[in-house]
């Protein structure tokens, strides 16, 4: 499984960076479409919806015709402040308060509403990639990082639970953890772009130059914040339906939204921010 998990994670990895480095837009799109088209086909398995398949074509549809060819793009604010809104007022709460059950109404409408979180989350990709391809990966790596730092912490010093009824395996320390890695990477990445000129283009560097230290530190920990609740969110909805991954789409890995769960509510917050920057 180790084996299976590695080669699939350098597969993924030589793609991404390859596409997103390559200068070409429409590979760029096209890479989003496809796991845009996963993630919201896993979100509707996830809430039970059935032709989930024909649903999330739709959906894939509509997002490609609607920022790809239609300057959706221009309403771009629009879908990330809905999607934070979506986080702060309804995900959020979740954890504390629960969802509804698998039957009904309530389940099909919190199911559109998370494919609504995956719009928002797409957009930001494709307005941060308009930045550049660095920016967007800068981005995505506090996320990988404070996962990173979360598991290595977790496994070392992990004792009190973060959330026992959603993912037991998740502990108070191994947070503290992956928010410590965060901020530790982040400065270290500050303090050398005098040096390293490339670094300019990277997110935490342009926001301690327009924002200061302060605010720059507190979006990292909003930002670390938010990864946890993605991650837990659909930790809960896996529970729920009863499924250990959101699919068996990356093997060794599971689904695309397990990969990219931490990402949903991150990215629209980073790419708000970087509308300042």
């Amino acid at each position: 499984m180790l084996k299976t998990r590695i080669i699939t994670a350098v597969i993924l990895f030589v793609v991404l960076v390859a596409v997103l480095f390559s200068g070409s837009l429409p590979a760029v799109q096209a890479v989003v479409a496809i796991a845009f088209g996963a993630a919201t086909w896993e979100t509707f398995r996830l809430f039970k919806l059935r032709a989930a398949v024909v649903v999330a074509v739709c959906w894939t549809a509509a997002f490609a015709y609607t920022f790809f060819f239609n300057h959706g793009l221009e309403q771009a604010r629009f879908w990330l402040a809905l999607g934070v809104a979506i986080w702060l007022l309804r995900f959020f709460p979740s954890l504390k308060v629960g969802l509804p059950p698998m039957e009904g109404f309530g389940n099909t409408l919190l199911a559109m509403v998370y494919a609504a979180t995956l719009v928002s989350c797409f957009v930001a990709i494709l307005l941060l990639f308009q930045r550049s391809a660095l920016y967007l990966v800068s981005v995505m790596a506090l996320v990988f990082i404070a996962d990173i730092g979360a598991y290595f912490s977790g496994k070392k010093f992990g004792r009190r639970k973060l959330a026992p009824t959603i993912s037991p395996g998740k502990s108070v320390e191994g947070a503290v953890g992956g928010w410590i890695a965060v901020l530790v990477l982040s400065i270290a990445t500050i303090l050398a772009a005098p040096y390293q000129p490339w670094l300019q283009d990277t997110f935490a560097v342009r926001m301690q130059a327009k924002l200061g230290w302060g605010i720059a530190l507190a979006a990292l920990t909003v930002i670390v914040g938010a990864s946890i609740v993605g991650d837990l969110f659909e930790s809960q909805l896996k529970r729920r339906a009863g499924m250990k991954d959101s699919s068996n789409l990356l093997p060794g890995h599971g689904g695309v939204l397990d990969r990219i769960d931490a990402l949903v509510p991150v990215l629209p917050i980073a790419a708000l921010i970087g509308g300042w920057l």
